[in-house]
């Protein structure tokens, strides 16, 4: 299914790990009618090691590039070849960058900003794993819990049995349950231009699991691999309820304000991006071709906690370094985050899946660790070194953006 359907980690390669610039962009069409937190040192520790001074974080220019150029120019070849705009972060050793490329507004032709906020799409995934893995570490539920213990009768249905999967399948989508994002009805209200008739409606968690449980379960739970946005969905509701909180004030509590991520937030039924922000696209189809849409706003309950949180490239840049770095989780559960799986199918690209978290290995050896999202308008990357010691998230604001991905390569691949 097409991006704004599918939430994928990028759908054309781990959702993210395969963009490139192949496309053409069209004329742009009118729509139709209290936990415990993290140590203290350590979060310190990556705050400045983070920290984005107002001299660095200045528009882009050659003396302040730490030699990016080649991420930079890869960002301006993507919007030459079709992409609207593109922004990008990065942090290592030599401080932080920050370029941009495009326009952030097809109409009125301003320039994409690399501050901007965006919708993070299925990078959500990581903090909802992030938060459940901190319950653990806490006592407040294991990981091999039975989804059944603690949403009785919640995934049942054609086959699915919520007794039978563990919380941990969830995470690393291993439990065979449908992706709701796959139902043909869903996808037609969310991914074509029907759209604009849908894009203020409120979502449920439970309405977004009993989607998917008028279809059969894809596989038995431990017997594959399948990108299930479903999962995300389950795991958001195993948060409230071990926690009596939504999942996206736990998020908040334990992840956004201790790392002062403030571009980053969980907007519940809110239709609007925050500004900073550019104007999203999309072709609301399987195509590359054809119109392009404005497809800013819409009610993100339509993906919940499998891709609901709005970011910036710089935040993004921060929770994974952290998150790597061992500011988030102990030893253990970040040990159990990074104990991966082989990912089959158009979404794995030759990578494997942990906890919420993908490692990806690069052509040319450089071992990465992040995750991907794609949503209306919006498709983005969010990776680092397994160290942490360099980082980089890129956003586009158009999501039907294909092919082979060479941002990645250009940033972590020496030349050669």
């Amino acid at each position: 299914m097409p991006l704004p359907g599918r939430l994928t980690p990028a759908r054309t390669g781990l959702v993210g790990a395969a963009l490139a610039a192949a496309v053409t962009a069209g004329t742009l069409t009118a729509a139709p009618a209290a936990p415990a937190a993290p140590a203290a040192s350590a979060v310190r520790a990556v705050l400045a090691a983070t920290a984005v001074t107002a001299a660095t974080d200045r528009a882009h220019h050659p003396a302040t590039d730490h030699g990016h150029h080649r991420t930079q120019a890869v960002l301006e070849a993507a919007v030459r070849a079709g992409a609207p705009g593109a922004t990008a972060h990065a942090w290592d050793g030599r401080g932080p960058w920050g370029g941009a490329a495009g326009v952030g507004d097809l109409v009125g032709r301003t320039p994409r900003g690399e501050h901007d906020r965006f919708r993070a799409a299925s990078i959500t995934k990581t903090f909802v794993a992030t938060v459940l893995l901190q319950l653990e570490a806490e006592g407040r539920l294991d990981l091999d819990d039975k989804v059944g213990r603690w949403l009785p009768g919640v995934v049942e249905g054609s086959g699915h049995d919520g007794d039978r999967i563990s919380v941990r399948r969830l995470l690393n989508h291993t439990s065979g349950i449908h992706d709701f994002s796959e139902d043909p009805h869903f996808e037609r209200r969310v991914a074509t231009p029907e759209f604009f008739a849908h894009r203020h409606r409120t979502w449920t968690p439970r309405s977004l699991v009993a989607i998917a449980m008028r279809h059969e379960p894809d596989f038995a739970p431990g017997t594959g691999w399948g990108y299930s946005n479903t999962n995300y969905v389950v795991a958001g509701m195993i948060i409230e309820k071990v926690t009596g909180r939504p999942y996206g004030e736990e998020i908040r509590r334990r992840v956004i304000d201790p790392l002062h991520l403030g571009a980053t937030s969980v907007p519940g039924t809110d239709p609007t991006l925050p500004r900073p922000s550019s104007r999203a696209y999309s072709k609301l189809s399987d195509s590359s071709a054809g119109p392009t849409y404005d497809v800013t706003e819409f009610n993100p309950s339509l993906a919940g906690a499998s891709g609901e949180v709005i970011s910036s490239a710089a935040d993004l840049n921060r929770f994974y370094t952290a998150l790597l770095r061992g500011a988030l989780l102990p030893d253990e559960q970040l040990a159990a985050m990074k104990k991966t799986v082989p990912a089959t199918g158009e979404e794995a690209a030759g990578n494997r899946y942990g906890l919420g978290l993908m490692r990806l290995e690069l052509p040319c050896g450089t071992v990465l660790w992040g995750h991907g999202g794609r949503i209306h308008g919006s498709l983005s990357m969010a990776v680092t070194t397994p160290d942490g010691g360099h980082a980089l998230t890129y956003n586009f604001n158009g999501d039907w953006i294909r092919g082979k991905n060479k941002i990645l390569d250009a940033e972590f691949c020496p030349t050669t």
